[in-house]
């Protein structure tokens, strides 16, 4: 078998073609806040209104959201997380900690979140067998895909 010329097959990559442009993670927060209309998607996210429809319609082509009218005359539509788009929300909430951790030096953070025990959520990825914390140098790669291993392609 030759050595592969095209990039290893990868779930991070397929998610990133879907979600990984920056209004469309910005869109995503605000239908999972409670924001679901178009004028206040513009309002908060800031975007130009022709990309932001063009987000819209790939993220309900993709699944991740629904578009539900709320008024016939005129035709207005909102935004909601279907169940894949709300299995996003931890990763967003995971960005943001990393954010305020890494981004924000001053300690000012422009959001707080509280989980339903009445604590500020602060998230972690643990292993759903054990409950361990997943971390660097904690978990091993299997790659799956046929002619790849860690390094890259396997040789001919």
């Amino acid at each position: 078998m030759a050595a592969s010329k095209d990039p290893r097959p990868c779930s991070i990559s397929d998610t990133l073609a879907v979600v990984g442009e920056k209004y469309s993670l910005l869109v995503l927060r605000e239908v999972c806040l409670g924001n679901r209309r178009f004028d206040q998607l513009v309002r908060n996210i800031g975007a130009p209104r022709d990309i932001l429809a063009a987000r819209l319609k790939r993220l309900v082509e993709a699944g991740i959201l629904t578009k539900r009218m709320y008024s016939e005359r005129p035709q207005r539509f909102e935004y909601r997380p279907t169940a894949a788009g709300l299995e996003l929300e931890p990763v967003l909430m995971t960005l943001m900690a990393w954010g305020d951790r890494h981004l924000r030096k001053d300690g000012d953070r422009p959001m707080v979140i509280e989980h339903a025990c009445g604590n500020e959520l602060i998230p972690v990825v643990t292993c759903s067998a054990c409950g361990g914390e997943v971390r660097h140098g904690n978990q091993t790669p299997h790659p799956q895909a046929p002619g790849w291993t860690i390094s890259g392609p396997a040789a001919a």
